[in-house]
């Protein structure tokens, strides 16, 4: 598919199948995100793949809603702010952008792969730190679920072009 089909094929998947995973389409995964851009090359970040229990309870813990339960496999997704580009005229640290970046890739990636994902924000970021998962100096930014997709695609609803590009 070209990356026009990919960005429409993409969708945040809240479903997905009992089946795992493929070890070849998670290390496909991983390479792409490993391939991804950041301010300076700093890669101020880190990726957990967790695909074993009792970690990925543990995960699934900091999330409060049912559907993520179904998920075989969660990337934890983390920036490190000390070593991410700061810019100088006004102090804005980008390790925001470059995670973004990075799990924009994993999901594109994942998608490809023919794979749902999801882009989780709103997880209890403490609880997720005293699990004893997170490396030192990483902070915990999108867990995005990852398996087959059990969910049927939806169309998608965005602003037209002329309210995006001014």
């Amino acid at each position: 598919m070209n990356f026009k089909e990919l960005c429409l094929a993409r969708q945040s998947c809240r479903q997905y199948s009992n089946d795992p995973v493929p070890q070849e389409k998670l290390d496909y995964i991983k390479e792409c995100v490993r391939l991804a851009p950041s301010a300076v090359n700093r890669q101020p970040w880190r990726f957990l793949l967790i695909d074993k229990e009792p970690m990925l309870s543990q995960v699934k813990a900091c999330y409060g809603r049912d559907w993520i339960q179904q998920a075989p496999v969660i990337v934890v997704c983390m920036k490190n702010e000390q070593e991410a580009w700061t810019r100088s005229c006004d102090g804005h640290n980008h390790a925001d952008v470059d995670i973004a970046i990075a799990t924009e890739h994993l999901c594109l990636a994942a998608s490809e792969q023919g794979l749902g994902n999801c882009w989780v924000c709103n997880f209890d970021v403490e609880r997720l730190m005293a699990t004893g998962l997170i490396p030192q100096g990483f902070i915990p930014s999108v867990l995005v679920p990852i398996g087959l997709p059990a969910d049927e695609p939806r169309p998608k609803t965005r602003k037209p072009i002329d309210e995006v590009w001014g």
